[in-house]
């Protein structure tokens, strides 16, 4: 057996998953009396992480969970998952389609003239994703600010170390409970929480286009970047681009800069 199949993907011990879902429900609720709200809103993507999220908030905040699922030009499956999810967790949820508001917003800042088919030929294909995943952001705050509750998040470590997230898109949240979980653990806890095999075992995706995923987009396993960010072992080539990652993306984790004069 060669180190590949000794490393551990977790450092935390056995049956660790209990505890940490409660300490994770607790922190929650302590962190919306602290901001004076009661409940939750949240994207509910038909992922896993979304699906963790769901689990931890229905136990937090019973009867005032609200998911929001949000397709945007996305695949049926996702949707599918996510009502999927949902009634897992019986947890209450709002389907608004995007598709025509983003394609007005589109209409309104696009920098070239036209229908929105032709403005979406000539942009570059992650600025209008980053315009899908930042129009989201806008229903969730709506939501949460209409019944004054929290966003919660559903980054995870690793996105969070690389910067695989929207700035002030799905980056722009009040908390983010996974933060300290990468891809492996949110599984782990997800098979706590009892959410479907379907969604855990599927490819992570955003569903910002046809066939998008989370690994292709990135160049590289989940496997390869919780090794890494775990203290394990990877390619030299995997390490250099992890850090070039994180170096880059050093911005999305900080406020914004301002003049020390």
């Amino acid at each position: 057996m060669g180190d590949r199949d000794r490393f551990e993907t977790t450092s935390r011990p056995s049956g660790w998953e209990a505890a940490y879902a409660t300490k994770l429900v607790e922190w929650l609720r302590l962190v919306a009396a602290e901001a004076g709200v009661q409940g939750a809103v949240f994207g509910l993507s038909g992922g896993v992480d979304s699906a963790v999220v769901a689990g931890l908030s229905v136990q937090a905040f019973p009867g005032k969970s609200l998911g929001l699922i949000l397709p945007c030009d996305s695949v049926q499956q996702d949707m599918d998952d996510a009502l999927v999810v949902a009634g897992v967790f019986d947890l209450p949820v709002k389907v608004v389609v995007l598709d025509a508001a983003y394609r007005a917003l589109l209409s309104a800042v696009g920098e070239h003239e036209g229908d929105p088919g032709a403005i979406e030929a000539m942009t570059p294909k992650l600025a209008l994703a980053n315009l899908k995943v930042r129009l989201r952001a806008v229903a969730w705050y709506y939501h949460a600010n209409r019944l004054r509750r929290l966003v919660i998040g559903s980054g995870n470590r690793v996105e969070l170390t690389v910067g695989y997230f929207t700035k002030f898109g799905d980056g722009a949240v009040d908390v983010l409970p996974l933060a300290g979980l990468v891809k492996a653990e949110v599984r782990a806890l997800a098979e706590h929480l009892g959410v479907p095999r379907q969604v855990i075992t599927k490819a992570p995706t955003a569903g910002l286009w046809p066939g998008q995923t989370d690994e292709e987009e990135m160049g590289l396993t989940y496997e390869v970047l919780d090794r890494f960010i775990l203290g394990g072992d990877v390619t030299e080539g995997a390490a250099n681009r992890i850090r070039r990652m994180i170096e880059r993306s050093a911005h999305k984790r900080c406020l914004p800069r301002t003049p020390g004069f």
